[in-house]
């Protein structure tokens, strides 16, 4: 195998409790290594996998396992584990894998799954559109659309990924989430292959040039992945459009540094806001 064979790879470093007697990474944990990818690589097919797994009907058991070993990892080594679809058949799903130190091949990994019921465990087929969303990732697809529009269009699907963050998730009291702005100001969802809404944020009115996006919500199970810096840039785009000249948002502290990489600086001091340390930020739209 070569690291050119897969577009999915997952990163980590070898843990000296993961290492034998013999100083390198005892054979058993590379089931490990390559179970932790899988997990990762579902993420990256924009799948909350207990949710995604409810909405088709099913769930994945693995048929067999495989390991290939050919050099070893050691102590402290900084690994990349690819992983990648290889086969679909009727009920079956076949994922190779790859672990590499640098550009060097170090083991190899094949695991068969089967669809199944979960009441019976019984083999099903696997369904198309989760065939699509497996061999559209291979072959380079986006796996998520973002889409803007009212509240009445999008208003079901962002309002449920909202209640589970920021009232389910960060206790924030249910009187405090829902506002009059909901429906005046353009909402963007984010949503993956099967329809699920996986981020989502709205864009208030300007006043004096500057807008100000706010409930900015992104799955638990996918952050990380770029679902909310691509509504952010959707909004951005809606707000140059209708003229203004700056976003402003009213960041969450833990969330100050993804703001900074999207562009955003601190303006004036923190305060909180529901009980969350926050800080306004903003960032100006470019003619």
């Amino acid at each position: 195998m070569q690291r050119s064979d897969f577009r999915f790879f997952h990163r980590l470093r070898v843990r000296w409790a993961e290492v034998d007697m013999q100083k390198i990474v005892f054979n058993a944990h590379y089931l490990m290594y390559f179970d932790t990818a899988i997990s990762d690589y579902w993420r990256a097919l924009a799948l909350p996998y207990e949710e995604a797994m409810h909405a088709l009907g099913g769930d994945l058991y693995v048929r067999k396992a495989t390991i290939d070993f050919r050099a070893s990892a050691r102590m402290d080594d900084m690994l990349d584990v690819g992983m990648r679809c290889a086969r679909i058949g009727n009920s079956s799903m076949v994922f190779e894998g790859g672990l590499f130190r640098q550009d060097q091949f170090l083991v190899g990994c094949e695991l068969v799954y089967v669809f199944a019921d979960p009441a019976t465990q019984t083999s099903k087929a696997v369904p198309q559109v989760l065939r699509d969303v497996l061999t559209g990732y291979e072959a380079g697809e986006p796996m998520r659309t973002v889409e803007t529009g009212d509240w009445a269009a999008l208003g079901e699907g962002a309002g449920a990924l909202r209640r589970a963050v920021f009232i389910e998730e960060q206790n924030i009291p249910e009187s405090l989430e829902w506002d009059e702005n909901d429906a005046m100001v353009l909402h963007a969802v984010a949503r993956n292959r099967l329809g699920q809404v996986i981020a989502t944020g709205r864009l208030l009115h300007a006043e004096d040039g500057v807008s100000h996006i706010g409930r900015m919500a992104v799955h638990r199970n996918l952050r990380s992945g770029g679902h909310g810096a691509a509504v952010v840039r959707v909004l951005e785009e809606a707000a140059k459009a209708r003229g203004d000249r700056e976003v402003a948002l009213n960041a969450q502290r833990s969330a100050e540094r993804f703001y900074a990489r999207l562009g955003y600086a601190v303006h004036g001091e923190g305060f909180e806001e529901a009980g969350i340390p926050h800080i306004e930020m903003r960032r100006p739209l470019q003619p």
